[in-house]
């Protein structure tokens, strides 16, 4: 199997999740009114699964072993693009965090600023695994061995492993630090 095949089974759920959200982007844009626990539920997948876990696996490893192969400049060129789009991704779950609280502290005119959030990442998500599935991926492998990707693909399976304790570490961090006042 070749790397790029979990990072496109991974696409699938994340494509699920950003349906999800245009759902509710929708009911929020037309009802004037928002569920904070699906927002909470929605960034927490973002950021813990599409960032930390799957972007972790392609920028700490797919976009890390491609920096030492000489790849043609349309697939370095392509290459930043992904990682940029990688950087506003975790810039607008910020910015719907934001929006979210402003709403939760009576700022009605913030409910504006979290449906052009949400439709921003709603925007962003199909078109960026739409370039990775379809163009970067498969142009990705050819620049390695049958070694090489079989060596990624383990270390993308541990990278799997790891994260459930990475998240939930973080989990009783947060925890703490909040019950400390800081």
């Amino acid at each position: 199997m070749k790397p790029i095949v979990p990072l496109k089974t991974e696409h699938g759920f994340i494509d699920q999740m950003i349906k999800l959200a245009r759902d509710e982007t929708l009911r929020i844009a037309t009802k004037d009114e928002f569920n904070p626990a699906f927002i909470d539920m929605l960034v927490d997948f973002l950021r813990t699964y599409a960032d930390a876990t799957h972007h972790g696996k392609e920028e700490d490893i797919l976009f890390r072993d491609l920096k030492d192969k000489d790849l043609l400049a349309e697939d370095r060129r392509l290459m930043d693009e992904l990682v940029q789009e990688h950087i506003e991704a975790r810039e607008m779950v910020g910015e719907v965090v934001d929006a979210k609280e402003l709403v939760l502290e009576g700022d009605r005119e913030a409910i504006e600023t979290l449906v052009r959030k949400l439709a921003g990442l709603i925007e962003l998500y199909p078109e960026h695994i739409s370039k990775e599935d379809d163009v970067f991926f498969p142009a990705s492998m050819a620049y390695f061995t049958a070694s090489e990707q079989r060596a990624m693909l383990e270390e993308m399976h541990e990278a799997d492993r790891q994260m459930i304790h990475k998240k939930y570490q973080s989990v009783v961090e947060r925890l703490r630090d909040d019950r400390m006042g800081i």
